[in-house]
Order: structure tokens, then C-alpha cells, then sequence
């Protein structure tokens, strides 16, 4: 007998449960009642038998001789929320005067059998009973209180439901005893949890946890749930890794059960989501708290007494849980009366000596097992550990607060109505059936009476808030569930949830908030693309195109960057561009204008040399009239180049390409001219009258303004048709934008390029044609091969020009301008002033004015004049 009552004193902190041999320990009423004018009946689950070994009674049939009894010490919080609040009401002059509440408590048995057992007693008021007769039976009961658990509920109320009698319920609210065709004197206390499934997905964003598991019961309740969670979490791109459901029959020793676990235990998924009442998935909690799981943070619902399964381990696997609760409001009073319950108080109730003599070390009596000796004489339950008793009032007891309140409003009215209706005299008693209360019954809790707020509108019971719970057990017994956030499906958009970070204690295998995705986030500049045969939260991190970005984890697709900014290298940004042209203050411009500006002050010196020099036959050489014209033409060719460089604008677009051609051509007209002159003056044999006329009327200088006519025509086509203008490239050159002059029409562009090509062949053709004919200062040869030159340039121009954008292929045309004109100016004109300046004595040694050959003569008369 010591050994099996050490066996039970160790066995206390298993919170809710003690196991004892001593005979007034394991001696225990089925119910215990309260007197009073009426009485409330309460079905609540307080004890239970079970067998250890099966070992069959010889007499009895279907039961054992090993019975064990087994106290849901947790569970005597229902009383005494019941007691309570009939207290308080029976305290109250001005709610149900004159009359008492009482109240007649039976503790639900294990099975169903033994739980219609109950009901009939409590209906008959005898052990032995008749059905269809009270066979004297006082107490008049004008309701009764079931729970927690819907089945245990559903049994009783399909009983009560012959005599109509009102039935409330204080466990959790249950589609199936909502149906009033078949439960229609059914009242349930609880809020429906139809916003739990999305206060949970809150809760999972907040926290970025986008991979979960789900452990579910395997009943209406769960497929329910999950239906709900489902479509939420879908909704807002939450995955499940995993879906168990667990059946009601299962225990902590069942081999289904294990085989779960290890589905459980090996999950990815960091946050586990575990719904359904106690009763429903007990051996799933318990096998848990065995396996010590301290690496998942579990997601609890409200019916869940999780402190119900530690062990005497440090750690403990439920420490960090966060568990979701009805919000009910504070009741300091609830925890007053509690610390001044003992079994002095209330001698007719037959649990309160077991907490005594358990946790007091007080003994029995030896004539009565509800006496009491040597008891410490301060004892009370607030001295109890709070992992062992909480002196705050849980979610059923403020359930069975408001149900008695609503069973006493209910009485109130309907004895009002009676006194106004049938006055009865000489302070007779109250007289009703049950089914009478029924629609005050309805009325006041539709009215919300009842302290805790629930409210019904149209049958269905309305959400409340939520308190989002921690639940600290680290070192294991702690046993605290601290309020760390809230949720309310009725506040303002941005309010519904809140929660506070700082307070949360996580499971020990975690040392910062825990993660739950079933890949890594995909940071900023990267995007999501799917895995293959997998679901939609699995999957790779792909970096950005270029110039876009994404500024936010986990993106599905990044954002194209607007024109005029660019993406960082990050790619999670787009920065401003910064605004770019061929300026003259950079490397490029600078040295483009340089050149330009140097070699037109050396144009501008070579035609002071020519003019000074403008008498010697040199000069006269090949007519120096178009020699002036085509140092002239370079001179401001050369400045002309000055258009490209710098910010462009409307009128540098126009001038550049127009002014370019125009002078270009002007330029080529004067080589050709110059080339035909040196044809016709040598080519003629005899000095016929057409070759004289042409010498005479000095016919060639009539080629440059036919020549600059038609490229003016040109021109004035391209401006009428299609201008150029500015543009802006914004890719060519990353992060800037690009100010360039668009051509306006491409084809107007080749055609002026194409018909100066076309003028340099015809003067490479001319000065071609004269490179061998005698003369001393003929400059055939130098025309020809200049004229090559500007071939070569430009026809190199045009593929590295389609080639290249932005700043470089306004520089590459700058360049060729300048590399045509320098070879114009270096081929005709250096060798001359070579002659000039620097051997002029090669001037004075020849006579041109006596030679033998007649044509050379006519020629030279011809031409310096």
C-alpha cells in the first residue's frame, strides 16, 4: 500500500491527474448536489475509471476487478464556475428575489452507456429508476449544463430532447449540435470559430511562415477546419506540407500514431498547426510531450489544455506554443472567491477533500471521508503552483459563467411574466415545466445579458476576438500562458491583428524567430520561378533581366525600370539616369574640337599663304579662284563640326546633317571642277571650237552651283519630309541617357552620303584620268588621291556607324568629317606650300613663258588667266 501511494504522490504534477490506493482517495460520488429553490444540472467530466491489467470480475460481466480511479483535478475549475456564479446571483436583491439557485453536479462517465446512466438519475432523482417517471423526484431543474465534449453533449441532449428540457453547452461550438431539427432545445455558450482559420493565417504572415503542417481530427470538425484553412491560406499563398488526420482512438501507444510522428518529427515545415478539443487527439498531445519535439513551434486552438502533458524533463516539447483563445474579460472576483474555497465551506461537495488530502498532506477522518485533520490552517487553492491550478477562469468556465446567468435572466423574466399574468399569493413557489424557459431563454442571450458577450443573431453565434497566448514551460513546470497579441475579425482594416514580439518565448531548439518555408526567401533583385511537380512555395531564386528590379522578398515577377531611370547593380532599385551628350568638357568632345579648331586656323593660314602668294604660278596652277573656294569650303567645314559636339537641340539636329552635305558638296564640286579643267586643257589635241568654248566661258565653274543646287534639293526634301530632331538613348550606355539627333529619315541621309560618294568618284575618276600628263605644277595626281582617301573614309563609315550608338556614333561621324577635310586640305595643299614656303627657288629657276610644245603654252594661257 506505500508503494502505491508513493506512486501517486509522484504523479502530481502531471497536471490534472493523481492516482492513489487510499480508500477514501479512490472512494468517490458519482454527482453531489447544492439545495436551492431550483436547481441547475451540470454534466462535467471529473473522474474516471480505467483498468489496468483487464482482469474480468467473476460476478459482474463486462467490467474488471482492477478498476483505477483517475481525477481531472483541471477540470474542477467547471465547478467551480459554476458555484460561482450562482453565488453571485443568489448575492443579487435585484435578480431573482426570494428564490435560490441550487445546483445538482454528475460527473460524465467514460461511456456512453454509463453516460444516459447519469442523465436518468439526474432526471428521476433515483439510483433506481422508471423511465417516463420522476418517481419523486423534488428538484425542480429548469436547465442543464453539458461539456465540454460535443459527443458527450449530443448523448445527453438527444435524451432531453424527449422532454424539451433547455440544455447548454459550454464546450466548443459545434456545427452538429447547431442543427435544430435534431438538437432544438440546444443552446450552445461558445462563439463559432469561423475567423479562426484566418486569425491562424494571420498569424503565419506575420511571421513569414509559408510552409505548415496541419494535424487535424479525423471527424465533421476537422474536414471543416480544413476546408477553412485550406481556402485561406491558398489565398494568401500559405502552403501545407503536410495533412494528418488523427482519429479519436488513437493513443499515445498506437502504432498508427507513431507512424505519423515520424512524418511529423522529419517535415521541413518548423510550424505545426494542431486543432480539435482534448478529448479528440489526447494521445497525439501525449505522445509529444513523450517524444520531446522541441524543435516545432505548435500552432494551438483554444480547447487546448497543453500544461495536461508535461513530464519531469527541463525542456518540455509544448514550451512557445502559441495558443488562440476567446478574449473574455478579466474577472478578479472569479479568482477572490476561489482562494476562499476548502472543504469546510462546501461539505456536500466530495472533490474538495481529494485536493486537501493530495496537495495539503491533511488525512481523513477515519468515521467520514469529507472530514478532514490535520490540515494546515491557511490552506487554500491560490497557494497551489500555477502549473498545478490557474486561479484564472478558462475559456469553459466563462461558458458556464454566462450559461448560469443566462438560465437566471431567463427564470427572472418568465417569474415576472407569471406574476403579471397568474399573481400567486402567500409567497407560494415558483411554478413551470422546462420547455416553458425556452424562449426567454432565447431571448436573453440574444440580448446579450450574459457577461462574457456572446451574442446569437439568427441562430448562429456571432465571432469574438481572440487572445493569442505563449504558452511558457521552460524550466518544465512553469506552466504560464501569457497574452502576447490579439485578433479581432470585426476592427478597423490595419487592427485586426496585433502582436507583440519581445514577449514571445520560442521552443529551446530555436534561437531566433523560427522559419517555416519550403525554400530560402528570394531577396531583393531576384525572383521566384517554380519547381517543377511541386507546390507553388517551392521553388528557385532567378536573378532580374537587366534594368529590372524587385524591391521585395519573394517577388514572382520583377519590374521593368522606367525609361529614364535604370537598375542598380543590386537590381533592387532603379536609380535616376543621369542626362549624357558628346560634350566638349570630356576626353572625347575635347579632343574632337581641338582638332577641329586647329586644323581650320591651319585652313585659315594655308589661304593667307595662297592669297599672298596668289601671282606665282603656283597658285595660278589649276585655277586658284577654286582653290580659294575650296579652302574657303574647308575652313568652315572644319567649324561646322562644332555641331556635333555639345548638348543638340532642335537647330543643331537641322544644321548638322544639312550643313554637313551642303558643304561637302560644295567641296567635291570644287575638286571636280578642278579635275575637268586639268582634262580638258591636256586631253584636246587640237584646240577645237568646243574644247576653246568650254576654255573661253570657263564652263567648269558652273559645276559647283549645279552640284550644290541638287544637294540643296536633297536637303529641302529631308526637312520638308522628315526633319531630324533630338532624341533620347536610353540603353545604349547603362544608367545614363543618351542625347542624340535623330536622323528623322534614314533614307534621305544615305542619299545625301550617297550623292557625295558619287561626286568624290567623279573627281577621282577626273583627277584619275590627268595623273601622267606633263606639266610641272599639275595636281592631278594629289586630287586623285585625296579623293581616295574620302572614298575610303566614308565607306568605312557606314558599317562602323550602324554599328555604334549613343556618344560614339555622334563621335565616329565627327571624326570622319574631320579625316575627309584633312585630307582635302593636307593632299591638295601641303605640297604647295612645301614649294612656297620652303623651296621657293624651285619658282624662280622655271620659265613657263618659253616653251616648245604649243599645247603646254595654250594651256597655261588659258589657266592663269
Amino acid at each position: 500500500m506505500f508503494w502505491i501511494f508513493t506512486y501517486g504522490l509522484l504523479y502530481i504534477p502531471i497536471f490534472g491527474c493523481a492516482f492513489t490506493d487510499n480508500e477514501c482517495y479512490v472512494t468517490s460520488k458519482e454527482f453531489f448536489y447544492h439545495e436551492g429553490d431550483v436547481t441547475i444540472g451540470a454534466f462535467f467530466p471529473l473522474h474516471i475509471f480505467y483498468t489496468g491489467n483487464k482482469i474480468p470480475d467473476k460476478f459482474l460481466p463486462y467490467n474488471f476487478k482492477d478498476y483505477h480511479i483517475q481525477y481531472k483535478f483541471k477540470n474542477y475549475k467547471f465547478v467551480l464556475a459554476l458555484v460561482f456564479a450562482i453565488e453571485e446571483i443568489n448575492r443579487n436583491p435585484h435578480l431573482l428575489p426570494n428564490t435560490t439557485i441550487g445546483y445538482d453536479i454528475y460527473n460524465i462517465p467514460y461511456t456512453e452507456k454509463n453516460i444516459l446512466y447519469h442523465a436518468f438519475i439526474w432526471h428521476t432523482g433515483k439510483i433506481n429508476f422508471f423511465p417516463n417517471c420522476d418517481c419523486g423526484h423534488k428538484r425542480k431543474s429548469p436547465a442543464i449544463l453539458t461539456g465540454p465534449s460535443w459527443s458527450t453533449s449530443a448523448h445527453i441532449g438527444t435524451f432531453l430532447q424527449l422532454y424539451k428540457i433547455p440544455q447548454l453547452t459550454f464546450g466548443p461550438f459545434d456545427s452538429i449540435l447547431s442543427e435544430r431539427g435534431q438538437f432544438n432545445s440546444l443552446y450552445q455558450m461558445a462563439p463559432k470559430d469561423t475567423s479562426l482559420s484566418l486569425a491562424i493565417v494571420f498569424l503565419m504572415l506575420h511571421f513569414r511562415w509559408y510552409w505548415v503542417g496541419l494535424i487535424l481530427p479525423d471527424d465533421h470538425r476537422g474536414i471543416q477546419i480544413l476546408s477553412d484553412l485550406r481556402e485561406n491560406m491558398e489565398s494568401h499563398g500559405i502552403c501545407i506540407a503536410f495533412l494528418k488526420m488523427i482519429s479519436g482512438t488513437w493513443n499515445a501507444f498506437s502504432n498508427a500514431l507513431w507512424k505519423n510522428m515520424e512524418t511529423i518529427e522529419e517535415s521541413s515545415a518548423n510550424v505545426i498547426v494542431i486543432y480539435g478539443d482534448i478529448i479528440s487527439v489526447q494521445g497525439l498531445m501525449r505522445h509529444i510531450a513523450q517524444l520531446l519535439v522541441t524543435w516545432k513551434v505548435w500552432v494551438l486552438s483554444s480547447s487546448w489544455d497543453v500544461d495536461t502533458h508535461s513530464d519531469y524533463f527541463m525542456v518540455e516539447s509544448f514550451h512557445g506554443s502559441l495558443i488562440f483563445s476567446h478574449h473574455h474579460e478579466e474577472m478578479v472576483e472569479f479568482m477572490n472567491f476561489v482562494q476562499t474555497v476548502n472543504p469546510y465551506k462546501y461539505p456536500e461537495d466530495n472533490y474538495l477533500p481529494k485536493f486537501w488530502f493530495l496537495f495539503f498532506k491533511c488525512s481523513f477522518s477515519k468515521f467520514d471521508c469529507q472530514l478532514l485533520e490535520n490540515c494546515q490552517p491557511n490552506a487554500s487553492l491560490d497557494l497551489l503552483p500555477r502549473h498545478l491550478f490557474d486561479l484564472a477562469m478558462s475559456e469553459e468556465g466563462y461558458n458556464i459563467y454566462n450559461a448560469v446567468y443566462a438560465v437566471a435572466y431567463s427564470l427572472h423574466e418568465m417569474n415576472l411574466q407569471q406574476i403579471q399574468t397568474q399573481p400567486y399569493a402567500n409567497g407560494e413557489e415558483m411554478v413551470f415545466s422546462p420547455w416553458q424557459l425556452h424562449p426567454f431563454l432565447k431571448n436573453m442571450i440574444m440580448k446579450s445579458h450574459v457577461r462574457g458577450q456572446t451574442l446569437i443573431q439568427g441562430g448562429r453565434n456571432l465571432d469574438s476576438m481572440y487572445d493569442i497566448l505563449n504558452f511558457w514551460n521552460f524550466p518544465s513546470g512553469l506552466g504560464l500562458k501569457v497574452k502576447v497579441g490579439t485578433y479581432s475579425l470585426s476592427a478597423p482594416q490595419g487592427l485586426q491583428f496585433s502582436l507583440c514580439e519581445q514577449m514571445i518565448q520560442w521552443p529551446t531548439g530555436f534561437t531566433k524567430i523560427p522559419q517555416s518555408v519550403c525554400s530560402e526567401f528570394c531577396r531583393p533583385g531576384f525572383r521566384k520561378a517554380a519547381q517543377e511537380g511541386k507546390a507553388v512555395c517551392c521553388f528557385h531564386c532567378i536573378p532580374c533581366a537587366d534594368n529590372e528590379i524587385s524591391n521585395d522578398t519573394d517577388m514572382d515577377q520583377c519590374v521593368k525600370c522606367p525609361e529614364s531611370h535604370y537598375g542598380n547593380s543590386e537590381k533592387n532599385h532603379c536609380l535616376q539616369k543621369s542626362v549624357s551628350f558628346l560634350a566638349y568638357e570630356e576626353p572625347l568632345g575635347m579632343a574632337l574640337t581641338i582638332t577641329a579648331l586647329c586644323f581650320s586656323l591651319l585652313t585659315a593660314v594655308v589661304l593667307v599663304v595662297f592669297v599672298k602668294h596668289r601671282d606665282t604660278p603656283i597658285v595660278k596652277a589649276n585655277n586658284r579662284s577654286l582653290s580659294y573656294i575650296l579652302l574657303s569650303t574647308l575652313f568652315i567645314c572644319l567649324l561646322s563640326s562644332l555641331l556635333f559636339i555639345g548638348q543638340p537641340n532642335t537647330t543643331t539636329c537641322i544644321l548638322q546633317q544639312t550643313v554637313f552635305g551642303i558643304l561637302f558638296t560644295v567641296a567635291l564640286s570644287t575638286v571636280l571642277a578642278k579635275a575637268i579643267t586639268v582634262v580638258i586643257a591636256f586631253k584636246a589635241t587640237v584646240p577645237a571650237r568646243m574644247v576653246r568654248w568650254l576654255m573661253v566661258s570657263r564652263a567648269p565653274n558652273f559645276i559647283i552651283p549645279i552640284c550644290t543646287l541638287i544637294q540643296l534639293i536633297i536637303c529641302g526634301i529631308w526637312l520638308i519630309t522628315s526633319p531630324p530632331f533630338v532624341d533620347q538613348d536610353t540603353h545604349v550606355e547603362h544608367g545614363h541617357i543618351i542625347i542624340v539627333c535623330n536622323m528623322g529619315s534614314t533614307v534621305a541621309f544615305h542619299t545625301v552620303l550617297g550623292y557625295l560618294c558619287s561626286l568624290a568618284l567623279g573627281s577621282y575618276t577626273m583627277a584619275f584620268l590627268s595623273r601622267n600628263l606633263p606639266d610641272t605644277f599639275n595636281e592631278a595626281k594629289f586630287l586623285s588621291f585625296s579623293m581616295q582617301v574620302f572614298l575610303c573614309v566614308w565607306i568605312t563609315f557606314l558599317p562602323v556607324y550602324h554599328s555604334t550608338k549613343g556618344k560614339v556614333m555622334v563621335a565616329m561621324e565627327v571624326f570622319c568629317i574631320l579625316a575627309s577635310n584633312i585630307a582635302l586640305l593636307g593632299l591638295n595643299f601641303a605640297p604647295k606650300c612645301y614649294i612656297i614656303l620652303l623651296k621657293p627657288e624651285k619658282i624662280s629657276r622655271i620659265d613657263i613663258r618659253h616653251t616648245k610644245h604649243s599645247r603646254r603654252n595654250f594651256h597655261l594661257n588659258v589657266v592663269k588667266n
